[in-house]
């Protein structure tokens, strides 16, 4: 159930876009019952916000004519990030599409003629580069519960659906939520199995935060990191190894956390990842501009010496002229 205050501000919102809204109306919105409804009217009112009410048939509640909430007052450079930073949102994956078009809307409502008019051209005018991500963003009251799980140290009691599509009960001591590619992750501690995990949040469902401790993580714990790990270990069917004659330090530059494994190597690195592509691989490794010795598997050598012959092949070709 939302609290009163959110209960509160959704009634002044639905009174801001409707002339005129039923008791009734009102009720079933906000899951609450009629008096409910009036005692929820006459805190506004007390609040010095002119809510009218109107009895009999067609009757209800409204804003009085005329009446406009005093406008949200934001520098052009807080109009601006807070535009971009929603249009991010919704493109990246960050939050629900419905809810930052919402807020988007409530945010137009409540700015100056002149201000709004600049930040309307603005989201018309902006572009991206990359193309929406693939990612479902978790719903707002998820996030929320996992953070407030985060943030007080107390453990999570969840239903998951696996890749498989198996729905378990799990039991989690929460640490960090890690975005990567528009799909939200959790890295947690699974109580039944003992062990840190990494859980999809939009496969979670049905989110309680215990009363009981959360189990502490490990020292110098980097949810990221653990995340990355996580996503370069995913069980493709090829499992790759190869060392590669760049110092560690390079490598890191050169190789995203999330597709491989890292290791210092007599000065060398050793790169470990799971693929599903063996053509993929080779392309990678070529790309990373160093020499690299095949540890295995086996079948990964005749997908390099393929992609350098095709490479020979292109390169001799005629260009356009």
């Amino acid at each position: 159930m939302a609290s009163p205050t959110s209960r509160l501000l959704e009634l002044l919102e639905l009174l801001q876009a409707q002339p005129l809204v039923t008791g009734r109306e009102i009720a079933d919105r906000l899951v609450v019952d009629r008096r409910t409804v009036r005692r929820d009217v006459a805190t506004l009112q007390r609040l010095g916000i002119p809510v009218e009410g109107e009895r009999g048939v067609g009757g209800g509640y409204r804003l009085r004519p005329g009446y406009r909430l005093p406008p949200l007052m934001l520098s052009d450079d807080e109009a601006t990030a807070v535009v971009l930073g929603l249009t991010a949102a919704r493109r990246l994956g960050l939050g629900e599409a419905e809810g930052a078009a919402g807020a988007l809307v409530k945010i137009h409502r409540v700015l100056p003629d002149a201000l709004r008019r600049r930040v309307e051209a603005l989201e018309a005018a902006l572009a991206f580069t990359a193309g929406p991500t693939g990612g479902e963003p978790p719903s707002g009251e998820t996030a929320l519960l996992l953070a407030e799980a985060i943030r007080r140290r107390r453990r999570v009691r969840l239903r998951y659906t696996s890749f498989a599509g198996d729905e378990t009960n799990r039991e989690l001591s929460p640490y960090g939520l890690v975005v990567h590619a528009g799909r939200w992750s959790l890295a947690a501690h699974d109580h039944a199995r003992g062990a840190l995990r990494t859980f999809r949040v939009d496969r979670i469902r049905r989110v309680g935060v215990s009363d009981h401790a959360a189990t502490p993580s490990p020292e110098d714990f980097n949810a990221v990191a653990h995340v990355s790990r996580s996503l370069a270990q995913v069980p493709w069917p090829w499992e790759v190894e190869v060392l590669l004659d760049l110092p560690i330090d390079e490598a890191r530059r050169r190789v995203p956390r999330t597709l491989a494994e890292l290791a210092d190597e007599d000065g060398g690195t050793a790169l470990r990842m799971r693929v599903s592509s063996l053509d993929w691989a080779a392309s990678l490794l070529a790309g990373l501009g160093c020499p690299f010795s095949v540890r295995r598997p086996e079948e990964l050598r005749a997908s390099v010496q393929a992609l350098a012959q095709n490479l020979g092949e292109w390169s001799r070709r005629p260009g356009p002229r």
